[in-house]
Formats: C-alpha cells, sequence, structure tokens
C-alpha cells in the first residue's frame, strides 16, 4: 500500500529532532529551520494528495469518548480591542457577519440568524501547524448553506474571510477555494464541546475546514467575501501566514 508523506508526519518527525517547544504559528513561522521541514517537496506533496485523494472525501470523525480532555488555545487568545470587548459584553447579540463580493444577494448575518440554520455537529480532529493535534466537538452551519443563500456570482473562484483580531494592526484574513467552501465538513461553529465558542477559541464564530492545517480555521469571523482572485487580498497570496511567513495556501492534510 502506498503511504502518503503528509505534513502531519513532517512536522511531528521535524519537530521531535529539533526538540521544538512552541507556543503559537508565529513560534514555527521565526525558525527557518521548521519552515523548510513543514513545507519541503510541498509542490510533489500537494501533488501526491490530489492524485491519491479525492478533495471531497471527508476527514475522519471520532466518538465522544475520543474527545481530548483539553483543547488548547492556540493564536489569538482575545483580539481585545474595543469593538470585540463591546461586543463581548453584549453577549455577542449585535455581531453582524456580512457576506459580500461576488454574490446576487449580499447578506448581513445577525448570530441569531447564523444560530438558526440548519446545523452539522462533528467530531474531528484539529492538526496545527506546531505538531500538536486535539479532537473536538465543533457545531454551525455548513459554509455551504450561507453561500447558498447569498447566491455565488459564476465568476467566484475563492472565499475570503475578514476576522476580528488584528495582526500588524490590521485585521487576521484567510481564504478556501470553491472545493473546501462546500465540503460538507466546511461549517461556521459556534460551539464547541456542546457549549457557545469560548473567546479563546474564536467566539462568536469561527471556521472549521476539517481537511487543513489549523492556521486555516480562521476565527472571529466577522466578513466573507466570494472573489475571483486572491490577488487583492492581502499580498496576494491568499492569508496573512501565507503572505508573511510563507506558509503555503493549500494546507490539505
Amino acid at each position: 500500500m502506498t503511504t502518503l508523506l503528509t505534513r502531519r508526519t513532517l512536522i511531528a518527525g521535524g519537530a521531535s529532532a529539533a526538540g521544538l517547544v512552541l507556543a503559537g504559528c508565529d513560534r514555527v513561522a521565526q525558525i527557518p529551520q521548521a519552515r523548510r521541514i513543514l513545507f519541503m517537496g510541498e509542490e510533489m506533496n500537494r501533488g501526491l494528495h490530489r492524485a491519491l485523494m479525492h478533495r471531497d472525501a471527508l476527514a475522519r470523525e471520532f466518538s465522544p469518548a475520543e474527545m481530548s480532555p483539553v483543547f488548547r488555545v492556540n493564536g489569538t487568545r482575545n483580539p481585545g480591542t474595543p469593538a470585540y470587548e463591546r461586543a463581548v459584553a453584549g453577549k455577542f447579540a449585535d455581531w453582524r457577519i456580512g457576506v459580500g463580493g461576488l454574490v446576487d444577494r449580499p447578506l448581513d448575518l445577525s448570530m441569531a440568524q447564523l444560530r438558526s440554520m440548519p446545523a452539522r455537529t462533528q467530531i474531528t480532529r484539529h492538526d496545527c501547524v506546531e505538531g500538536w493535534s486535539a479532537i473536538g466537538k465543533w457545531h454551525g452551519p455548513t459554509l455551504g448553506t450561507v453561500l447558498k443563500a447569498a447566491r455565488l456570482r459564476d465568476a467566484a473562484r475563492y472565499i475570503v474571510f475578514t476576522c476580528a483580531d488584528l495582526y500588524g494592526g490590521a485585521p487576521y484574513y484567510e481564504s478556501i477555494d470553491l472545493i473546501d467552501a462546500f465540503h460538507p465538513q466546511t461549517i461556521l461553529a459556534w460551539a464547541m464541546n456542546d457549549a457557545l465558542l469560548s473567546i479563546g477559541n474564536g467566539a462568536p464564530v469561527r471556521l472549521r475546514v476539517e481537511r487543513q492545517l489549523g492556521y486555516k480555521h480562521a476565527k472571529y469571523v466577522s466578513r466573507i467575501d466570494a472573489v475571483a482572485s486572491l490577488d487583492a487580498v492581502g499580498k496576494g497570496k491568499g492569508g496573512y501566514w501565507e503572505d508573511n511567513v510563507d506558509y503555503d495556501w493549500y494546507a490539505g492534510i
């Protein structure tokens, strides 16, 4: 049987060999050796993924008994901006998620509206670029449900997420293509482990794109836009880490 060399293997092996003790994705970015391990041979690896695995295949789902006792917080722990603090104080009653760009029916969704949509519950494993994994239970509507309500135009090719946490004074951002956007396990999660999302885990809503590494799972989502190209998104690579520390845009696992 053919064994696919995944970044999960590279991450675990590389981190162990180097003795890395990491606290966040930015720590990985600061270590050139780690970056080389994480993304070496990426074009070959990406080709193998696409040749041997259907991108619409489902990520493994787990039983409640297999859930991790602790699901560590990673990346931003609290956006801490005045606007976000006001939202927290109001229990996110006034939070809005704009859905626009190449759509025929722009949306301005409240959390009440998002929570009223048909939802999916899934217990999946989060694989971080740092080399750790945790299994958690996520609940929320599929991203596809929201995009269908907004009526994507034919020219749309990518979905861009803008978030409430700031990096260098600007909102965090990420993007995925339409294959991942309409994957049945790609959801806008507003609950985790049978409770509303905590601030550290992205309240009030975060993206779960289960076939990709953790840095693609944008937290604190405030806007969703359909675009034809990533050229005008950040520096043109489609995500904050991709633009600034050369992480790969496609982080499939």
